[in-house]
């Protein structure tokens, strides 16, 4: 099936892109979710003229996550966790924990899936963390984490 993304899908395309999905899942999920459209004569002529306000959109988003770059780079996110010997966590610390703790921290809101954490941290210290802003903007800022 042929669909109109109207937000940007990972592993699919860019808002605004004609893209061939699978059946089930843009009806079942890109459709409902307000991810896509179907791509029929009348909804193309509508993306035609709609190219120019997301091209524009992006560029703002471009220009918005530069804006966060900046915000966030070298910035320390203290945090305390209860510890076992050798440091090690009881719990441990997500990337939501991680969203958090820059919102209430910095004021910087920033989605929790953006936040680049292979898994989640287990261990006291200081540990470096990769934010995804933007396709091609990334910030790194370091968590320290304190045994309690």
């Amino acid at each position: 099936m042929q669909v109109i993304l109207l937000q940007d899908v990972k592993g699919i395309g860019r808002a605004g892109e004609v893209v061939k999905a699978k059946d089930g899942y843009a009806r079942n999920y890109l459709i409902p979710k307000d991810l896509a459209m179907e791509a029929t004569p009348a909804n193309l002529k509508v993306l035609e003229r709609r190219k120019q306000e997301i091209e524009a959109q992006r560029e703002v988003d471009e220009a918005r996550a530069g804006e966060l770059k900046e915000q966030i780079e070298g910035k320390v996110i203290h945090m305390e966790a209860k510890a076992g010997e050798g440091g090690r966590l009881f719990g441990a610390i997500t990337s939501k924990d991680i969203a958090e703790a820059l919102e209430k921290d910095f004021g910087i809101v920033v989605d929790r899936k953006k936040i680049g954490l292979d898994s989640p941290i287990k261990q006291a210290g200081l540990t470096e963390v990769e934010i995804k802003l933007y396709p091609g903007v990334s910030a790194s800022c370091s968590v320290d984490v304190k045994a309690v």
